[in-house]
Order: C-alpha cells, then structure tokens, then sequence
C-alpha cells in the first residue's frame, strides 16, 4: 500500500446464496432436501480500484449493482467471496438507520453505546457529547427512548455520532436522503468541512446533484464491474446518457415506434431527451431585439421561444428552464410556479416565451435546457442543451454574472 491510500480493493469477488425455497425445520430438511438447494448469485466480479487519503468518492450506478455491498465489504460486515480489502485508518460509517442503536435506551445512552462501537472511550465520548447532542438538534428528546424517534431523528443522531468520532474514513449509504432541508444543508457543510480536513469519504447516492457537490471523484459500478472510474463530472455525464440510452430502448420495446419522432431529436440534431411525451417541444428560437440569433452581450434584451405540441390536451402544465455555461455549470434556472405563481393553462396555445429585459451574463458559451411537467409532477418532456449562445462584453470583468455595484473610497 501507498503512503497516501487510505483504500485499496484488489479483484473483490462476492456472491450470495439465494434459496428458493429455505427450509426452517429438521423435519423439512429431511423431507423436503431438494428445498436446500440454492443458487448463486454474483453480486461483485472482480472490482478493483484505490482510494486516495483526502479523497471524497461517490459509488453510482443503478439498483442491485453492488455499491451497498461494496461498503459493507470495506467496513467489514461481511467478507469478500474472493480478493483482498486494504484500510488505513479508523472508519466511521453509516450504513443503515440507526444501526447500533437500542430502542429502549435514551438519545444520550446510545452515543456512549454507537461512540464506543467506533472505537472511542468513555473520557472520549464524555468530551464530544455535548457536540454531538447539539449537531443533532434534538434537544430535550436526547433523553428519551430511541424507540420514539421518527426517521428524521434517527438519521440526526447516527449522523452527529459518525461525524464527530475523528475517523480516518467515513462511509455513507443513502443516509442524506434523510431528514428536513435545513438539517441536509448542515449535513453538507459538515461534510464539505470534513473533506477539507483530510477525511476521506465514500458516499452511495441515487442523487447524483449530492454526488457531484461533495465528491471530486466517482465510480460508476455495473453489473458488479467497475465501469468508469474518473472525476465525478465526466463520470456522472456519461452514466446519464447510458441511463437514458437504456430508457429509450425499453420505452421502445414496449410502446414500438408509438411517438418515437419527439425522442431523442431535436432542431434537427441528437440531444439527451426524457419524459413520456404527452407535452412535446418541437421548436426554439432564441434572439435580441434586432432579431439576431446567438450572440449577446451583457445587459442586453434576450426572448427565447419554444413551440411546443400538446398530444393529450393537458390543461395544465410548469415550464421550466436552465441556464448552463459550457462546462455545466448552472447559471440560472426557474419555472412558470415561480415566476407567475400558477400552473399555466396551455390548451389551443403553443408557444413559451421566456424574456430577458437585461442579460446580465459575463463573457462566455452558454446553453439551454427545458422542461415541462403535468398537474401531478409527471415529467412530460425535459431536453438537455436545446440551443446554445454566446454573450460578450466590453469590460474585463470575469466570473458568471455582472453584479451590480457601488463602488467608492471614504
């Protein structure tokens, strides 16, 4: 192992043994043998990759694929089929709700119990408890039993446990996906705060947004193989298209070539495409008050304009739309919900007009995405990089947008 690995995983096999039928009795084994046949079922074949100290990794790739597996493997809850695991360091992890914790006991017994579980004494839990309770936020019901937690303060507790026991490696599973907006935020910053400290974390998420905010790398797990291992952008960008690839092939399958036409064109070229097509852009325009098309500078008029076809004359309907720079960095982005305060009513329309009275956009090449969802949240058609623009400006400002200032010395 190298100085600066915190992980290796060298050719990491794993399988399990389904039961069809599992006998519960000696009886039943006696009489029914045939039930004790099992079948194995490969979950990891031969995945390999390291992990620098500092690192923050996120795991993707879809349900069964054998992230979870992985870190469970790491944090040794079970053990590889085949293939080596090496750890430097203390690892504090979060795997699944609550683990560790007993339902009878208080808030406060508990992290002395799941603290010490970690690997630190009673001198060392007595100094961070008053840290933890208070990152938890649970207050007076720190003394109540576990057993009368929601989920929310379940994952408030594990996290204020996991977080503040100085491990070296910190394991996450989905555990973000837990709790109130605002304690989600602090939970990111916390985290933010722990990368920046030399902590190394690997995180499975189905967010891809949580991924890409905390984690400079991502391995991208199929079909128990690693698939792409590379900076989170590229990795996420690219499991994207293959997500979507794969949806246009069953949505294919199953409705036959039934509005094929709406998908996966756009403007006459190839671009990323989802949504069930009831509501469908068939057109965009975008330009300035003199009628000229792609190129900008700051402050000035922009009007975008999407045609759009309504195949099951849906009453209403949100529209939204993003700005992004051409190194997907999101500039800008809003819906009819926010901006009108209602759902439109789209019945014998068919035009979105979105206007810009002042482009206040530095110098740079830029694109558009759009979306449009049904009553219910039912995404009818989102389109990624529907046209692109470029803006310019005169002055040497840099950054996304020109800010406006008042500049003076007293």
């Amino acid at each position: 192992m190298k100085k600066q690995d915190a992980i290796i995983v060298e050719d990491i096999k794993k399988f399990f043994k389904v039961y069809p039928d599992k006998n519960n009795s000696i009886k039943e084994k006696v009489l029914f043998f045939n039930r004790n046949r099992y079948e194995k079922r490969w979950v990891l074949e031969g995945v390999s990759f390291s992990i620098e100290k500092g690192e923050a990794v996120g795991l993707i790739g879809k349900n069964g694929c054998g992230k979870s597996t992985l870190l469970k493997l790491i944090n040794k809850i079970i053990y590889p089929t085949s293939g080596k695991i090496t750890v430097n360091g203390r690892i504090s992890s979060l795997l699944e709700l609550g683990a560790g914790f007993h339902p009878d006991m208080s808030g406060r017994e508990n992290i002395y119990i799941n603290a010490s579980i970690f690997g630190l004494t009673k001198r060392q839990i007595d100094e961070k408890l008053e840290e933890i309770i208070s990152f938890s936020e649970l207050g007076n019901d720190i003394e109540n039993p576990v057993r009368t937690y929601s989920s929310g303060m379940y994952m408030r507790l594990a996290f204020s446990v996991a977080i503040n026991v100085e491990a070296d490696i910190l394991l996450i599973d989905e555990i973000l996906a837990v709790g109130d907006v605002s304690f989600q935020k602090k939970c990111f910053e916390k985290l933010l705060e722990l990368k920046q400290s030399g902590t190394t974390i690997i995180m499975v998420s189905h967010s891809l947004d949580q991924i890409q905010k905390i984690c400079d790398k991502s391995i991208w797990i199929e079909s128990g193989q690693v698939k792409e291992n590379n900076h989170s952008k590229d990795v996420i960008g690219h499991y994207l298209k293959h997500m979507e690839r794969e949806r246009q092939e069953r949505l294919k399958e199953s409705e036959g070539e039934e509005h094929q036409e709406i998908k996966n064109t756009f403007n006459g070229r190839k671009v990323l495409r989802s949504g069930n097509g009831d509501v469908y852009f068939t057109g965009v325009l975008l330009y300035n008050e003199s009628k000229e098309e792609r190129i900008f500078s700051t402050g000035e008029y922009m009007r975008v304009e999407y045609t759009f076809e309504n195949k099951k004359n849906i009453d209403n309907v949100m529209f939204s739309l993003r700005i992004y720079k051409d190194d997907n960095t999101n500039c800008f982005a809003s819906n009819t919900l926010i901006e009108n305060e209602c759902m439109e009513r789209i019945i014998e329309k068919k035009k979105l007009i979105v206007e810009f009275p002042a482009l206040e956009l530095l110098p740079g090449n830029y694109m558009l995405d759009v979306d449009v969802l049904d009553f219910s949240g039912e995404l009818m058609d989102s389109i990624h990089d529907t046209i692109r623009f470029s803006v310019q400006y005169d002055k040497p400002k840099s950054g996304i947008c020109n800010m406006k200032s008042v500049w003076r010395v007293e």
